[in-house]
């Protein structure tokens, strides 16, 4: 009888062991989902990092959609009326977020205030774009799916960065800007000699070109979570779903030597207040880093991220236009 009572107390102490097993996975699983959700995501990218994403999501490719229509400036009647250049003050900057990957703080309002005074419309060759990471792309949807290098990477010109710098060199040219695109694949076939391969380019051309004044070098952003989360990033341009942009400047932080990162920032800043002044939210902080990434090599130059991995192709592209016509707005400098 003490057999068969302790056999039963074994046996409901197992059912309830493997009940409370049960339950703890549900609970756990739950709170586990609960903090990999896109609000959590996000927060935590920023605690880590100080970028300003969203995670959205996106676990299956999306549905087919339409190319993204760019709504152009209405036409207006000639006049030999110069278009007003634009004006920024330290007031610009009280707003103006900033991400510090280094220790620096410079004063951002004298930076804003400072005078750009260069003209990039005198038919000399002035802009330079080039993409130290060419092939990266973004997420494909139907009818703009690629053929993948490696992970959200092609050498597909339709829907890598490539594709990115030319509309940024059209809308330019179209506002009388010459251009000078490198679709090199610095990044291809050995990732590691990516910004080596991109300096010897760079180089190249300012030799060529003397009258470069601005280098883009023109990237887009990556991350993932452990869902298939791809960090992604959310803006509105002409009513229509768009990626963000962000600047990221180089500094001589890390020992290099670097004359010109606070040029560089000052050009960041204003370009980052026009584009917030065109389409609110279409920025994301300007991140000041202690890299130098070829920034140093003259003034003028920034590194900019265009949308993400987890961005469509298309939302890229409308992000790629609005910095272009961002771009156009300054020029011929500003006012002071």
């Amino acid at each position: 009888m003490d057999q068969q009572y302790k056999a039963l107390k074994i046996g409901a102490a197992v059912i309830a062991l493997a009940i409370f097993l049960k339950l703890f996975t549900v609970v756990f699983t739950s709170a586990r989902d609960s903090f990999l959700n896109p609000e959590m995501l996000s927060l935590a990218v920023f605690l880590q990092t100080g970028r300003v994403v969203r995670f959205p999501g996106r676990q299956e490719t999306p549905a087919a959609t339409q190319p993204p229509q760019i709504v152009e400036p209405e036409a207006t009647e000639p006049t030999n009326q110069e278009p007003a250049l634009p004006v920024f003050s330290a007031d610009d900057a009280k707003n103006m977020d900033l991400i510090y990957g280094c220790d620096y703080r410079p004063d951002l309002g004298s930076l804003m205030a400072s005078s750009l005074s260069w003209d990039l419309t005198d038919g000399q060759p002035a802009v330079l774009i080039v993409h130290t990471h060419a092939t990266e792309a973004y997420t494909p949807t139907a009818g703009t799916a690629y053929e993948e290098s490696s992970d959200y990477r092609t050498l597909d010109d339709r829907y890598n960065m490539v594709s990115i710098g030319d509309e940024v060199a059209r809308v330019l040219e179209e506002g009388g800007i010459r251009v000078i695109h490198d679709r090199s694949y610095h990044d291809y076939p050995d990732f590691n000699y990516a910004y080596i391969n991109a300096r010897k380019s760079i180089a190249e051309y300012l030799e060529e070109y003397p009258t470069i004044r601005m280098v883009l070098d023109i990237h887009r952003d990556a991350g993932a979570g452990e869902n298939g989360y791809q960090l992604s990033t959310s803006a509105t341009v002409g009513g229509q779903s768009s990626a963000q942009v962000m600047v990221v400047i180089g500094t001589d932080a890390s020992g290099n030597t670097h004359p010109n990162w606070r040029t560089n920032l000052a050009l960041a800043l204003k370009l980052t207040a026009q584009l917030e002044r065109n389409h609110p939210g279409v920025t994301r902080p300007v991140y000041l880093r202690q890299e130098r990434f070829n920034m140093d090599m003259t003034p003028g130059s920034l590194l900019v991220e265009v949308g993400a991995s987890g961005d469509t192709h298309e939302e890229a592209i409308l992000a790629a236009n609005a910095l272009a016509r961002g771009i156009l707005q300054l020029a011929r400098g500003t006012l002071q």
